[in-house]
């Protein structure tokens, strides 16, 4: 009589199956690095960053070691001895000149950024005859360069009798078709109707919408404006060469211009100390200015 193995599975019977465990964790995959890539982007950092570099030693040097010394390694520290001639050269006009340029930027500024928002809000939810018509010529304004339309405004600004004034340098300076063109993509893709209905409704008028609700929705779009704007007046150099006379009223670009073209002493350590500190406050507005831009502002404003 035969034995029957229990241990062996019967013909057709289920098949014997043990408890699975617990799954094993798939083995991650390190990125390898691009050591190529990041060389690449040393180098690209190092080729940027290696004018400020030198403008940082330079403004450090007397004028004699300017060209008797290596251009990017210090040399005899002089950069107290620099500032305090630049303060009292010509009788402090440098400064003049830098609170002329923080005046004519950042006023013009504003007031683009003020009329380039009204006017992209205005043409994104506003519906008008000849809209499109608008829009293109404000997209085609920002493909003409700024020095061609300077003998324009300068011929505009003598029949009012503007020229040689402040104003000279504010009035076009607060025109900004980029900003226009910026601000109306903004407000088409950030600003719901559905919130200025609600506003509508609860009584709001348009001005009151606009300064209120649009506005702060606005403010990402409103700093790029604003530093797009500030930079441009900034380093705008042609527009007060042909309008201003008067070394009172120059921007500091301008004045630096002038002495290092003046021909019996140019004065460079002046004229590379100068232009380290004119490029102080740019940097400052840019630190300052980045903390508003932030995106998704009407997220849960509007129910899906």
């Amino acid at each position: 009589m035969s034995t029957i193995d229990l241990r062996r599975r019967p013909a057709g019977g289920p098949a014997a199956t043990r408890p699975a465990g617990p799954p094993r964790p798939a083995p991650v995959r390190r990125p390898r690095p691009n050591v190529l890539g990041t060389a690449v982007l040393f180098v690209l950092s190092a080729y940027f960053l290696l004018p400020a570099w030198w403008l940082l030693v330079a403004s450090t040097k007397s004028s004699s070691d300017l060209f008797g010394s290596g251009g990017f390694w210090f040399a005899t520290p002089h950069l107290g001895d620099n500032l305090h001639e630049l303060a009292t050269a010509n009788g402090g006009l440098y400064f003049r000149w830098l609170v002329n340029t923080v005046l004519y930027a950042g006023v013009g500024a504003l007031g683009a950024t003020l009329l380039a928002a009204m006017a992209g809000y205005a043409l994104s939810k506003y519906r008008f005859r000849g809209r499109e018509a608008v829009f293109n010529t404000i997209l085609a304004a920002v493909l003409v360069p700024a020095p061609l339309l300077a003998l324009p405004v300068y011929l505009l600004l003598s029949k009012a009798h503007l020229v040689n004034t402040v104003w000279a340098v504010l009035l076009p300076s607060m025109i900004s078709p980029f900003g226009v063109y910026l601000s109306r993509i903004y407000a088409t893709a950030s600003v719901p109707d559905e919130i200025l209905e609600a506003a509508r409704l609860d009584g709001a008028g348009e001005f009151r919408i606009f300064f209120t609700v649009v506005l702060r929705i606005f403010s990402p779009a409103l700093v790029t404006v604003f530093l797009f704007q500030f930079t441009t007046i900034w380093n705008n150099f042609f527009l007060p060469l042909v309008t201003l006379s008067d070394q009172k009223l120059w921007p500091v670009n301008l004045g630096l211009f002038y002495w290092n073209g003046l021909k019996d002493h140019t004065p460079y350590n002046l004229v590379v100390t100068g232009s380290l500190v004119s490029v102080l406050p740019l940097v400052v507005a840019f630190l300052l200015l980045q903390r508003f831009w932030r995106t998704d502002l009407t997220a849960g404003g509007v129910k899906a």
